[in-house]
């Protein structure tokens, strides 16, 4: 045991001051030939030990990345081990990566866009300017949704509920204080202490959000989540979108990718009370539906939504088998408590409610689903836009050509 800790070292040693002499400038030729000799086989870990401790005795970071190309002649094939970030949110076009550099995005924009301007109110071409960078910053929304809605779900699957919950309140705070200051400014009824006063608030708490995102979050979730999990999140991504462009692909080993579990791609045949249908045809079915549905179980489980093409609020494979409890901002999960309640105890069967959000007048209801015993199976959502048939005069009784 001791003969091998002492030729680790020794190995460590070796590698250190082949670096060491490059560094120097000593060519890849000169020290190739006595890695070689000495060195084969030399395992990715103990290279990448060697280059620690290189830093650790004062050799800049900077130096050692310098030395990548030589890397790659010296060390071969390894040179992909060896550069492996260690930490998958330095890996382009992971999940956590996507993070970290929209979180970046938002921070250049508070600090050369909105900081800037607050701090020199001074003239109407300064008001304007910062209206407009917090009406970029309002954009945060889809990084936020984006959270809530892929990253949530799986913190919750693992038993981390905290975090999650009082994320999600912060990030409505966050929400709320943009539309105060871009209202406040709009109104062009302010002093330029209360304005100040606002927004500084506001960066101060999407700084803090940053903050929690990657000391507390993204470790939890490294930590935790399988590569598949990590896998199910990319794909998913794209359905709620992202606050930067040009996302690089992520693109796993095959070896990785090979365990994600792939869709059956042969139709089965559901035999229902009133027909039968293929499973493709089913889904063909319920996304042509001109409003979204989401179902709920007796056990306030979500199980299914549709997909169809004017979908209204976000909706990922993520919340499946997800609380519904947990679907919702804190601010309102009371409310869908306390109809999940009322129709189970049977005091009602449905709620409705309507509110304009975007031009649209979405119109979203809920009904008590139960089998022919009057038995509670779950809740049934229904969303859609109503505004367009509000609209409907007259009568059109022939097809229009």
């Amino acid at each position: 045991m001791s003969e091998q800790i002492d030729n680790r070292k020794y190995r460590k040693d070796v590698i250190k001051q082949i670096i060491s002499e490059l560094h120097k400038g000593k060519s890849v030729n000169e020290v190739k030939k006595q890695f070689e000799e000495a060195f084969e086989g030399v395992s990715a870990m103990e290279i990448s030990e060697a280059e620690q401790a290189l830093i650790s005795e004062g050799l800049p970071i900077t130096e050692v990345q310098r030395l990548c190309d030589v890397h790659a002649s010296v060390f071969k094939g390894s040179i992909e081990e060896i550069h492996q970030p260690t930490d998958a949110s330095e890996i382009p076009g992971h999940p956590a990566n996507i993070i970290k550099r929209e979180n970046r995005f938002i921070e250049k924009l508070v600090d050369t866009h909105i900081k800037p301007n607050l701090l020199s109110l001074i003239n109407k071409e300064t008001i304007k300017n910062l209206k407009h960078a917090l009406d970029e910053l309002a954009k945060i929304d889809i990084h936020s949704l984006r959270k809530e809605n892929l990253l949530f779900p799986y913190m919750e699957k693992y038993g981390i509920t905290g975090p999650p919950k009082v994320m999600w309140g912060v990030d409505d705070d966050i929400r709320s204080q943009i539309k105060q200051a871009i209202s406040l400014i709009s109104s062009k009824k302010f002093t330029v202490t209360e304005l100040q006063e606002k927004v500084a608030a506001l960066t101060e708490k999407v700084t803090e959000m940053i903050f929690k995102e990657e000391n507390i979050m993204l470790p939890m979730l490294l930590e935790t989540l399988t590569q598949d999990e990590w896998i199910k999140i990319a794909d998913e991504s794209s359905e709620i979108g992202y606050l930067i462009d040009r996302i690089p692909v992520w693109s796993p080993s095959s070896e990785n990718e090979m365990t994600v579990e792939k869709e059956k791609t042969e139709p089965g045949i559901i035999t229902l009370p009133s027909g039968v249908l293929r499973i493709n045809e089913l889904v063909g079915m319920l996304d042509t539906l001109p409003f979204d549905i989401t179902f709920v179980d007796k056990d306030d489980i979500v199980k299914y939504f549709s997909q169809g093409t004017e979908r209204i609020f976000p909706r990922t494979k993520a919340i499946i088998g997800r609380n519904v409890s947990n679907c919702h901002p804190p601010a309102s999960v009371h409310i869908v408590q306390k109809i999940v309640e009322d129709f189970k105890s049977g005091k009602k069967d449905h709620e409705d409610f309507w509110i304009n959000m975007g031009g649209k007048l979405v119109y979203i209801r809920y009904f008590a689903v139960r089998n022919k015993d009057s038995e509670y199976l779950g809740v049934l959502e229904v969303t859609q836009n109503i505004k367009p048939i509000q609209e409907i005069t007259g009568e059109k009784r022939l097809m229009s050509e």
